[in-house]
């Protein structure tokens, strides 16, 4: 299925959010992310279910000043 992930167009075999953290390898602290503009809680990726054209963002905290 194609989502945008930061405004950029990908293809993706995820079918939930937990499935998209996993296929991105993104680390299980310091990530927030939101679906179309709505912040999902870490709790509810797993419940939370991706459709064609869903737009992601996905914000990953980083150490530094």
């Amino acid at each position: 299925m194609k989502i945008r992930i930061n405004n950029k167009e990908t293809d993706v075999l995820a079918e939930s959010l937990l499935d998209l953290a996993k296929e991105l390898s993104l680390p299980e602290r310091g990530v927030a992310v939101a679906v179309n503009n709505r912040m999902i809680p870490r709790t509810d990726w797993q419940q939370t279910a991706l459709k064609d054209d869903d737009n992601i963002v996905i914000i990953k905290a980083v150490c530094g000043g």
